[in-house]
């Protein structure tokens, strides 16, 4: 067995005429796709793992029961900017190196948050809705300019929605314990920012400890609040939303990442104020080009080429 073979299992990377994956061939690696356009099962992972010392992995759950299986492998290399799906735990008890393609996602995502904000803010859903029932119903919306957003998580995707939502005249806050320097983006605690912001958008990691919005942050909200969450669905108390939206109090949910892709049918994403999106933030031809070429470029460089 060739000890230079590299996984490719993003469904975007595994069809033929990939361009970042021809450097990979390029570079003297053989590469692996076991499902090609498809993303792989947990099976399908613990049959093709053994022996493979790199892995370009995509969305796909990455659990302790397929790295047991990894006999070789040396670096994990995600085509996109999270690595919850992969058990960090078992990649660090077993030596793997797990890379991000941090940033390459940052305008598609920012300008799907972008477009969402504008959504919710004109009321759009609710008035399509009527319109192909056969009613005439105009609300008045309400305009971008001069309206406060609040930007949970301010990574390269909040600084990127920051300066988009400007150009429109929005002011912008920012809630990151992390972020030291937001540069003229005021940093705010994260109570302040959900009483006083009118549009709330999500861009940070899931936490271990629970939702980041439970009943108490989601009662702090202001009515008629635009609540976007384009990184995880698990961010948000769903239970308490769902009563908050049926209350009349929110005037928009939008998720667009779920715990499990596709998520199971629900009350939630049914409400007709919910927009529910199928994990289309990086799913732009131009950040598919930057992420797959950003997975291959930290996979060689932690790797090198291959050797003969």
């Amino acid at each position: 067995m060739s000890e230079a073979r590299i996984l490719v299992t993003p469904r975007s990377m595994s069809v033929a005429g990939s361009p970042a994956v021809d450097r990979l061939r390029a570079a003297g690696y053989e590469v692996v796709t076991p499902t090609p356009g498809r993303q792989p099962t947990t099976d399908d992972l613990v049959a093709a793992v053994p022996g493979v010392v790199g892995w370009i992995a995509g969305v796909e759950p990455v659990p302790a029961r397929v790295l047991a299986h990894a006999d070789a492998l040396r670096v994990i290399s995600r085509n996109g900017a999270g690595s919850d799906a992969i058990d960090g735990a078992a990649a660090a008890a077993a030596g793997i190196q797990v890379l991000t393609a941090r940033g390459a996602n940052a305008q598609g995502v920012a300008e799907l948050a972008l477009a969402l904000a504008l959504t919710g803010l004109r009321g759009l859903p609710e008035a399509a809705a009527a319109l192909k029932a056969g009613e005439w119903r105009r609300s008045p919306g309400r305009e971008a300019g001069g309206r406060t957003l609040g930007v949970v998580g301010f990574g390269a995707i909040g600084r990127r929605l920051a300066d988009l939502a400007r150009g429109l005249g929005m002011r912008v806050v920012a809630h990151d314990p992390y972020v030291t320097d937001a540069g003229d983006v005021p940093l705010l605690p994260l109570p302040e920012l959900l009483r006083t912001s009118e549009v709330v958008s999500l861009h940070v990691p899931p936490s271990p400890d629970g939702p980041l919005l439970g009943v108490a942050e989601l009662a702090l909200l202001r009515d008629d609040v635009v609540l976007l969450n384009t990184a995880r669905s698990t961010l948000v108390d769903e239970a308490t939303l769902l009563a908050e939206l049926e209350s009349g109090r929110i005037a928009l949910y939008s998720v667009d990442a779920f715990d499990r892709e596709p998520p199971e049918p629900s009350a939630l994403l049914a409400h007709p104020r919910v927009v529910p999106t199928p994990h289309l933030g990086a799913a732009t031809t131009e950040s598919v080009r930057r992420a797959s070429d950003a997975a291959v470029d930290n996979l060689l460089a932690a790797l090198g080429p291959a050797t003969a």
